[in-house]
């Protein structure tokens, strides 16, 4: 697999579409940061790491009062096969305020909202919404 993270995001699309409450992923530190940013901005309800079968991540998805998944749309930016990498004068605003970025400082991985704060510029890992 050259692209884990986009593999993770295409798990996470896939359970969304046919209404799973849980998916399993191979864990990475990448991964377990990336899905923590999503809990943090309530796009899933929670991310656990679990030991068993070389250590996996837990992602429990999030759907509103209509089995409406709280994630409409996350697509991966950055491939290995084209970085995109942003000033901090550049960072995407997503879905008018609405919906996120995560990117990839030299601080950490963090939101678009987050390296605005601190005034950072970086990689686009992904956008959601």
């Amino acid at each position: 697999m050259t692209d884990p993270i986009a593999d993770m995001l295409t798990r996470i699309r896939n359970a969304l579409m046919v209404q799973k409450t849980e998916v399993l992923v191979p864990f990475s530190r990448l991964k377990f940061e990336v899905a923590k940013i999503l809990e943090k901005g309530k796009w899933i309800e929670a991310v656990e790491k679990l030991e068993e079968n070389f250590g996996q991540l837990k992602i429990t998805l999030k759907y509103n009062d209509k089995k409406e998944p709280a994630i409409t749309y996350i697509k991966r930016i950055s491939k290995p096969g084209r970085r995109v990498y942003v000033a901090k004068s550049e960072l995407p605003i997503v879905l008018n305020n609405y919906g996120e970025a995560i990117i990839s400082t030299s601080h950490g991985i963090m939101s678009n909202r987050e390296a605005r704060k601190k005034g950072v510029g970086g990689e686009i890992i992904c956008e959601i919404y």
